[in-house]
């Protein structure tokens, strides 16, 4: 890959995680706030509750995806970006463009997906 491209994805890839990092901060700090709330009324109770639990489902999905864009800045410092981590196979432009974070060719991805790929991590 050249360097030009390769700069745009390490730009890109900083900027997806810095923005993760403000989600995720906002997030926890609202979680928190749900807590301090003295609410009385048992409604208000279950609303808070869920309102905790699909703010912990997204905060958790999105640590994930912060896991895997420092991943991904680890693998262009190492020189190994955009190659399948896998199988060793280049990983496709077109899907590097929409998950620049990617650490699978779309073969093995289907096959992770499928509970098929031999991970060594």
């Amino acid at each position: 890959m050249d360097k030009k491209k390769l700069k745009t994805y390490q730009e890109r890839l900083i900027t997806e995680r810095d923005a993760l990092l403000g989600v995720v901060g906002r997030t926890e700090d609202y979680g928190r706030e749900a807590d301090t709330e003295a609410t009385q009324d048992p409604a208000d109770k279950a609303s808070n509750s869920y309102t905790k639990e699909l703010l912990f489902s997204q905060s958790t999905n999105d640590r994930l995806i912060l896991t895997q864009i420092e991943e991904a800045l680890e693998r262009i410092e190492d020189e190994e970006y955009g190659v399948c981590t896998n199988c060793g196979n280049e990983i496709g432009a077109k899907r590097l463009e929409a998950l620049p974070w990617v650490r699978y060719c779309i073969n093995c991805q289907e096959l992770a997906e499928k509970g098929q790929l031999d991970e060594e991590e």
